[in-house]
């Protein structure tokens, strides 16, 4: 039995790179999208001394076909990201014929966290677009409602000055 699950938080380090690879001459028109992208996930700790420590690490993140479409649609330096991937090594020859080597994380889920800057919201604060279910825009008709309580919260009961327990 084997497992190679990565799960990350972090923000978006730069822009990401959009490309497409060159298509099948038996099937014309069909490339494959593919995102690159950096993923800083920054701990934060006390030292022995009391202060206050960060430690950054950097990741490097490819998002294929779907996810590379939501990436190029909505992912800017700056977001913040929750990714859920595998690790993967890939080698090539350099310029010099040197053989070198890369670990990235390959994209199997990826969800926005946080605000989107430029998103209005629905009278709540909330940004109308929905991160979960393919990160469709939800419209107003489709937004969630809450019943009301069909009874009347029950009164304290007030059990005199005995009863000076804060909770």
């Amino acid at each position: 039995m084997a497992l190679n699950k990565v799960m990350l938080i972090g923000n978006v380090g730069n822009d990401p790179e959009i490309r497409y690879l060159e298509s099948n001459p038996q099937n014309p028109g069909n490339n494959a999208k593919v995102a690159s992208f950096r993923l800083a996930t920054t701990e934060r700790y006390r030292d022995r001394s009391g202060e206050t420590r960060e430690n950054t690490e950097w990741h490097n993140i490819v998002a294929w076909r779907n996810s590379a479409d939501i990436v190029e649609k909505y992912v800017k330096k700056g977001t913040q990201l929750y990714i859920e991937g595998k690790l993967r090594t890939r080698q090539w020859t350099d310029q010099t014929g040197g053989k070198r080597y890369t670990t990235e994380i390959q994209v199997d889920t990826l969800q926005l966290l946080g605000r989107r800057p430029d998103a209005p919201t629905q009278g709540t604060g909330a940004p109308s677009y929905a991160p979960q279910g393919g990160f469709a825009p939800v419209q107003p008709s489709q937004a969630p409602s809450y019943p009301t309580p069909s009874q009347p919260a029950m009164p304290a009961a007030d059990n005199g000055p005995e009863d000076d327990l804060p909770f």
